[in-house]
């Protein structure tokens, strides 16, 4: 009889066991579901916060982005260039720059170019307190408010970026804008491979956020041919403000938005 119960009881346990490790793979796996829906919500990527580096969009669509921190004769020829070719792109400038240049402000402005910030003097903003960051970009959006510009898209400088970076820059009210195709050419290997670099790259597809230099030596000669291939691809090129999604969507490792589904 006493080894009847002995039985009974080590039966009952192993139940006990059995129900209690299912509860807890169960409740484990739920968790890891949900924290990985978590933080892929909105700019954050496994719990590191991401720029938008392109868009998952139907459009076939793709942006051409200048970083202009130095000088101002090939700016002013870029833009002509675009406006003959009837191209809004996207400038990102510091606010040293457009103190310097308010004619080449008010021309991108004019023209209907976006228009953001790279901070004030282009200094790598990634090891900087989140109080640093606050006071860069607010003086940046001081000086566009000065030219009666509003600013919302922000690029790190050099592409260098940190979760204290992007969540401050959020704060303020600005989206941080990497790339997804860079076309190098700051590195002056000439017109022929910042055209290959960008127009066969893998990453141009719908979406893509294409990152040039304003006063680097061949983006200037390169441009037309440049935006004459990419419009052979089919692509409408337009400013970063227009393809960006601003809510109801996660990113993916590569800082892609993508529209959350509803």
């Amino acid at each position: 009889m006493l080894r009847s119960f002995f039985m009974s009881f080590q039966k009952k346990a192993w139940k006990k066991y059995i129900l209690f490790a299912a509860a807890a793979c169960f409740l484990l796996s739920g968790g890891i579901w949900y924290v990985k829906e978590y933080t892929t919500v909105g700019n954050s990527v496994n719990g590191h916060e991401m720029p938008v580096c392109s868009v998952e969009t139907d459009e076939k669509q793709a942006a051409l982005t200048f970083e202009t921190a130095w000088g101002d004769k090939k700016t002013g020829e870029i833009l002509d260039i675009l406006k003959e070719e009837k191209i809004r792109a996207t400038f990102f400038v510091t606010a040293g720059w457009m103190r310097e240049h308010p004619d080449l402000v008010g021309r991108m402005k004019a023209e209907g170019h976006d228009i953001g910030t790279m901070g004030v003097r282009h200094e790598n903003l990634s090891e900087q307190t989140s109080a640093e960051i606050r006071a860069e970009l607010q003086e940046a959006e001081h000086t566009a408010k000065e030219e009666g510009i509003s600013m919302e898209l922000f690029r790190p400088p050099y592409g260098r970026y940190s979760d204290t970076l992007i969540r401050t820059a959020a704060e303020e009210g600005f989206f941080t804008i990497c790339w997804s195709i860079d076309s190098r050419d700051w590195k002056n290997y000439g017109k022929r491979s910042l055209i290959k670099e960008v127009v066969e790259s893998e990453e141009l597809r719908n979406g893509a956020i294409i990152r040039l230099n304003s006063e680097a030596k061949f983006t200037k000669g390169a441009l037309k041919e440049l935006i004459e291939n990419i419009e052979e691809k089919s692509y409408e090129i337009v400013p970063v403000s227009e393809m960006i999604l601003r809510d109801n969507y996660h990113m993916d490792v590569k800082g892609r938005q993508i529209p959350r589904m509803t």
